[in-house]
């Protein structure tokens, strides 16, 4: 497979250019848009694109590739080497699907992207912590 990830920067977010890179395609590895055996785009392809200086691109290629994510082939480029998603595809479609019935649901309410941002990270703050103490209680 050859599919590629085109890469965004949001430039006054405060987040290092080459984690933000790192990030999208851990991203792209949770949703299933990246596979294993996908191809990323060129550190070349990279540069033109985001007009970005290479070694830049180099560095979020080496920090993929030390956490086993990519691998590199020269003189064929960069390739996913495994997935980061535990769900099957299937599974993934319909909890998107649930979501998206949510987030309409949420904005029909009255809410805007803020308020269901805002409820969404409340929700996963209190997970987290729900998960933290579960695993605490049984250490």
């Amino acid at each position: 497979m050859w599919t590629l990830i085109e890469f965004h920067l949001d430039r006054g977010s405060g987040v290092a250019t080459y984690l933000q890179l790192v990030h999208q395609v851990r991203h792209a590895l949770r949703l299933g848009a990246l596979q294993p055996g996908d191809r990323l785009p060129t550190a070349r392809e990279v540069v033109a694109q985001l007009a970005i200086n290479p070694n830049t691109v180099l560095k979020a290629y080496r920090e993929l590739e030390r956490e086993g994510l990519v691998s590199g082939r020269p003189g064929q480029g960069t390739f996913v080497e495994r997935a980061l998603g535990r769900t099957s595809t299937g599974d993934r479609a319909q909890l998107r699907a649930d979501l998206v019935r949510w987030v309409r649901d949420g904005h029909q309410a009255g809410l805007d992207l803020e308020d269901l941002e805002a409820l969404v990270a409340s929700v996963l703050t209190d997970f987290s912590r729900e998960s933290r103490a579960s695993r605490e209680e049984i250490a």
